[in-house]
């Protein structure tokens, strides 16, 4: 009532004095005096500067007396400690090292080929052959002859013990007998290079010569062969990584195309930083057992790289930062009754986001209450009032 009466005697003084100026100012301009309209302006403005400073003080006197206040509204949220996993976030391919064109060792026409497209080989099994020019025939030739050098030599040793014939008809017989036994292993290893043979177990992807072909050593492909079985994914990571990427770290690996993730682990860690762009390789695992990942498929890997048992997580969205650069949020204290709270600032340290959370390393702890809506809006010290 008192607040009502000092308004309504305000409000009817500044009518009261309105007039009176209102009369007073039409003299001075019936008048027409430079000067005297002057001084009635000067003496307007004083008036109202007067008049200013006593509504200040009225405001004032409300905002003490006053128990209801217009208070900033927010929204809180409670810190609690938690289990963060942090991961690397990297791009690469699978690859895998059993993935190999064969070529042939000699050359001639690709007589034969004994496997289809998709057909699952062992290691060793026998893809294709090429003709051999006549050289098992050779072949069995020598070895007649090896034959006879060999019983000439062993009967010639039988009379060299008995201390019978000459000592260089011994040693003539024991180089022949050893050279005829070169010339069919020379042969041998000749001959088995018109025979091709899986170099590892996997799956014929693609027969690429014609059976009847003339082929090339070196030049003409014959059979593509894949295992899926030993998939991997190699990527580079930066150099700054080097202390907490290492071998048996968890990794996560993603493949867009299939809408697949598997979880697995880094199998290699490399030991060469590249120069050029200061990192180093790591080979992360890909199990294939339903044979559906295949080489060169583009993936997202997820290594990770810092965990935390009990780390402080918080919305990346309710940090702020001064004109030093100092990074802070607001904290509840001082809570009363009608969720009224007064907001307090906490300069924080952060460490590693993940999404939108951030984590907090010091500045705050576990079981305080943080401004969410409207941290952005408030002050140091300044009372709000809680809508959760």
């Amino acid at each position: 009532m008192k607040k009502i009466l000092i308004i309504l005697s305000v409000f009817l003084l500044t009518i009261s004095c309105g007039q009176q100026d209102a009369t007073s100012i039409d003299k001075v301009l019936e008048k027409g005096d430079l000067k005297a309209l002057r001084e009635k302006r000067s003496e307007i403005v004083a008036e109202q500067q007067a008049v200013a400073d006593k509504l200040k003080q009225l405001d004032a006197a409300i905002a003490t007396k006053d128990s209801i206040k217009k208070l900033p509204l927010i929204t809180t949220i409670a810190v609690k400690d938690t289990l963060f996993n942090h991961y690397l976030e990297l791009q690469g391919s699978v690859e895998t090292k059993k993935n190999i064109v064969i070529y042939p060792e000699t050359s001639g026409v690709l007589t034969n080929v004994y496997v289809k497209e998709g057909q699952r080989v062992s290691k060793g099994q026998v893809l294709a052959r090429i003709d051999d020019g006549g050289m098992s025939q050779q072949l069995a030739q020598i070895e007649v002859e090896a034959q006879l050098a060999k019983t000439t030599f062993e009967r010639q040793k039988a009379l060299w013990d008995q201390k019978i014939g000459s000592e260089i008809q011994y040693l003539q017989a024991k180089a022949n007998a050893e050279a005829r036994e070169n010339a069919v292993n020379q042969i041998k290893r000749q001959l088995a290079k018109s025979t091709v043979n899986a170099p590892f177990s996997g799956i014929v992807d693609n027969i690429i010569a014609e059976q009847g072909s003339v082929v090339l050593p070196g030049q003409t492909q014959l059979i593509r062969i894949v295992n899926l079985d030993d998939m991997y994914i190699e990527t580079e990571v930066p150099e700054s990584y080097i202390g907490s990427i290492t071998k048996g770290k968890e990794a996560k690996v993603n493949f867009p195309v299939l809408g697949t993730q598997i979880d697995t682990k880094i199998r290699q860690v490399g030991n060469y930083i590249n120069p050029n762009n200061r990192s180093f390789m790591v080979e992360v695992s890909v199990p294939n057992k339903d044979g559906i990942i295949k080489p060169n498929l583009t993936a997202k890997v997820k290594i990770n790289d810092y965990t935390s048992e009990k780390a402080i997580l918080i919305p990346q969205s309710i940090i702020s930062e001064n004109a030093n650069g100092d990074q802070y949020t607001y904290v509840i204290t001082d809570k009363e009754g009608n969720n009224i709270a007064k907001a307090k600032k906490a300069i924080v340290t952060t460490g590693k986001t993940q999404g939108d959370l951030i984590e907090v390393l010091t500045g705050i702890q576990s079981g305080d209450e943080l401004i969410s809506e409207g941290a952005r809006s408030v002050k140091d010290g300044q009372q709000v009032q809680i809508i959760n």
